[in-house]
Parts: C-alpha cells; sequence; structure tokens
C-alpha cells in the first residue's frame, strides 16, 4: 500500500472518496424506512412501485457502501502508521460494519423481496388470507433491523470522528 502520510494529496483523495462514499451509499439507505410508509399509503401498484424504486435506489447504493471499509482501510494503510488495524476505532468499526452486512443479508433484503413478492399477489388477484399476516410479520423484522442498523451507523461514525484507542 501507498504510505503517503495523512497530510499528502493521494490520502486526503482517497478520504474524499470515503467521504463520498459514506455519504451516497448510507444517505440513500437512511430513508428506506419513509419510503415503507409512504408504499403502505399507497395500496395496491403504486405502494408496490414506490418500494420497487426503493429497492432499486437502496441495491446501487449497496455497492456504493461496499467501497467505504475499502477506501478506509486503504487509508490506514496510507497513512504512513497515524493509523493502525490494533487501534480500537479501526477495527470495531470493521466488526460493526460487518455486522451490519449480516443483518441486512440476513433480514433486510429477503424480508423487502418477500413483502414485494406478497404484494405482487395481492395485486394480481391471490385472496389468500396468509398475505397480511406475512407482509405484517415482515414488516416487525424490518421495524426491528432498521433502528439497528441506524445506531450500528451512529456508532462507527463516533468510532471516526473521536478515535478512541489512539
Amino acid at each position: 500500500m501507498l504510505a503517503a502520510g495523512t497530510n499528502s494529496g493521494p490520502y486526503k483523495l482517497v478520504l474524499v472518496l470515503h467521504l463520498l462514499a459514506s455519504i451516497v451509499g448510507f444517505g440513500a439507505v437512511m430513508l428506506n424506512a419513509l419510503y415503507v410508509r409512504q408504499a403502505q399509503r399507497r395500496p395496491g401498484p403504486d405502494g408496490l412501485a414506490v418500494l420497487e424504486a426503493n429497492f432499486a435506489v437502496s441495491s446501487v447504493a449497496e455497492k456504493v457502501i461496499y467501497a467505504v471499509p475499502v477506501l478506509g482501510l486503504a487509508l490506514v494503510g496510507m497513512s504512513d502508521k497515524a493509523w493502525k488495524f490494533s487501534q480500537l476505532w479501526v477495527w470495531l468499526s470493521l466488526v460493526l460494519f460487518v455486522v451490519a452486512l449480516g443483518i441486512v443479508h440476513a433480514i433486510v433484503i429477503p424480508s423487502e423481496k418477500k413483502v414485494m413478492a406478497l404484494l405482487r399477489r395481492q395485486i394480481d388477484g391471490d385472496a389468500d388470507p396468509s398475505i397480511a399476516s406475512e407482509l405484517e410479520a415482515n414488516g416487525k423484522k424490518r421495524d426491528i433491523a432498521g433502528p439497528i442498523l441506524a445506531i450500528l451507523l451512529v456508532v462507527i461514525v463516533f468510532l471516526m470522528v473521536w478515535k478512541p484507542g489512539v
């Protein structure tokens, strides 16, 4: 890794990219709950369209979010040992990021796909009474996962700003 020091041009460029990826990626998904609420206010095809559009945007944001730790690790490597992988704020941020990804991939994404599939069934005329209970169950999962993910993001930002353990 190019050791450049924290005041060098290359370091600052990667830092800008790290911050932009964070803003674009996390910014795009932080308001997902508002889109869900809007979809709930628009039953039928209109609500499904809101969810599908949000899912498409979130899918792009997810790829941008993957760049955040890669760029962060590059910054550690470029810092000329100002930052070390052994420092609390570095390794704990990575651990919390992996935990958040686990929640997203185990709960949020499958739940969103399930809700859209259930709504498509309803729109197509499926009158199965279990659809409503499945929608409610998936909503509860999302209602638990969302705030946990928000808290994890706040903690990671706190770690990045205050750098405990330096």
